[in-house]
């Protein structure tokens, strides 16, 4: 069979994907109160379904032609040089803090530094601090946008804090004036989460661009999916050199997607190992103490095909944020409604809410009357996580009293506003909110 036969015979094999998609997966029709009015979902066409296949038809297993296109058209939108895809957001945190405690950074952050910390926060923002022997230092959070309190950072200071680590809650830019200020003051690092975020803007620049590292998670309910995967992203080579280094094992080698024979530094068979003669194979040779945290080809070719929807994507999540804000503005006696700052241009991730103390009802009692009903909602992620089971023992520091924090643990909760919820799924969100509050 020659080249055009196979090529043909392959888009035949992606024809039939397009036609599959559209018998199996479009046009699910929405039953008010028995379809599930999800928190967040994957909006998807053919197109990735397309992609998926062609990357498994070329049987590129691991990261290669697609992973490196992902980079590149990643890096553009956000305006980076550097993107370093890697199997989740929560990897992604992992790699971008460690990054900063290599040993090639002679300032680098070492055991027993103090990383400041929303308590408000995600675990996975906060697990890389303590995997790396470093100190978290928790900070209260603001109730309006749910976001880390920038009053209290300089009460959080120590001569022991080297960075700030925090995630713009729910795609919520937190003020980055006064922490730009801080850091800058100080001389901290500052490694962002956008993970729930990704197109969010402060002061018209994008997040993810202020600090030395950023992250991203491409989970199914975030911006864009690959069903798994997430990346770090940069303007400093030498860090997203790091990184890779991080990600690929801990070697050396930067060689990426393309292997020529002698590396693309020239001299793969001429590092030297002190004490051991002759020369080691530079593919072997590690500078960091890493993992294998790779995405895969076909997750990213899924990406690609996600990443040019993404402008509509966040589109519609500004237009379903607005809908639901103003439709839930009657209840606000009961309800705190979430603000941003007059600089902040949100890419919401989800609508937070947040129940009143002084409420003739509990959060549950709320969350529970929607579930019931079909309309999903979540939580906001760990409330104050020094409540959690797994912190209480951890060494840390905390700036103030965390009131806020166990207040957005009591009451705090959110609702969906991704790109697959149209008018009617909205309108029905607005009706069950509704109903409830109508038997009071």
């Amino acid at each position: 069979m020659g080249d055009s036969d196979i090529e043909e015979l392959r888009q035949s094999i992606l024809a039939r994907v397009a036609e599959y998609y559209d018998k199996a997966h479009n046009n699910r029709p929405f039953v008010p109160g028995q379809s599930t009015v999800h928190y967040a979902g994957r909006v998807y066409d053919e197109t990735e379904i397309q992609n998926m296949v062609s990357a498994v038809l070329d049987f590129w297993l691991t990261a290669g032609p697609y992973a490196e296109q992902f980079e590149k058209q990643l890096g553009a939108f956000i305006g980076v040089r550097e993107v370093v895809p890697v199997n989740s957001g929560s990897s992604a945190n992992l790699v971008a803090l460690t990054t900063l405690c290599s040993r090639q950074l002679p300032d680098g952050l070492r055991p027993g530094d103090e990383v400041i910390v929303p308590a408000v926060s995600f675990p996975t923002t906060v697990n890389p601090i303590i995997q790396n022997r470093l100190t978290p230092v928790f900070v209260d959070s603001c109730l309006g946008d749910l976001n880390l309190d920038v009053a209290q950072l300089e009460e959080a200071l120590s001569p022991r804090t080297r960075a700030l680590m925090f995630a713009h809650t729910l795609g919520n830019p937190a003020d980055m004036d006064a922490v730009m200020a801080f850091v800058q003051r100080h001389n901290l690092f500052l490694v962002e989460d956008t993970c729930d975020a990704l197109g969010s803007k402060w002061d018209g620049r994008m997040v993810g661009t202020f600090g030395e590292l950023a992250t991203l998670s491409f989970y199914p309910a975030h911006h864009i999916t690959m069903g798994e995967g997430g990346a770090v992203y940069t303007d400093r080579p030498k860090l997203a050199k790091i990184a890779r280094a991080v990600r690929d094992w801990g070697r050396d080698c930067w060689c990426g997607y393309d292997n020529p024979v002698n590396g693309k530094c020239g001299i793969r068979f001429e590092r030297e190992v002190p004490g051991i003669p002759g020369f080691y194979d530079h593919r072997y040779f590690y500078s960091e103490i890493g993992y294998n945290l790779k995405l895969t080809d076909p997750q990213a070719a899924m990406g690609l095909a996600q990443l040019q929807k993404l402008p509509d994507f966040i589109r519609r999540r500004k237009e379903n944020f607005a809908y639901l804000y103003e439709g839930l503005r009657p209840y606000s006696e009961f309800l705190m409604l979430p603000t941003w700052h007059p600089k902040a241009d949100p890419s919401w991730f989800a609508l937070p809410l947040l129940v009143r103390d002084e409420a003739p009802f509990m959060r549950h009692q709320l969350t529970r009357f929607l579930e019931t009903n079909q309309v999903q909602t979540r939580l906001i992620f760990a409330g104050n996580i020094l409540r959690q089971p797994a912190y209480q023992h951890i060494e840390h520091r905390v700036a103030g009293d965390l009131s806020n924090s166990d207040q957005v643990m009591r009451g705090g909760f959110f609702v969906g506003v991704y790109p697959g919820l149209d008018r009617p799924r909205l309108d029905y969100m607005l009706d069950t909110f509704g109903r409830f509050f109508k038997q009071l």
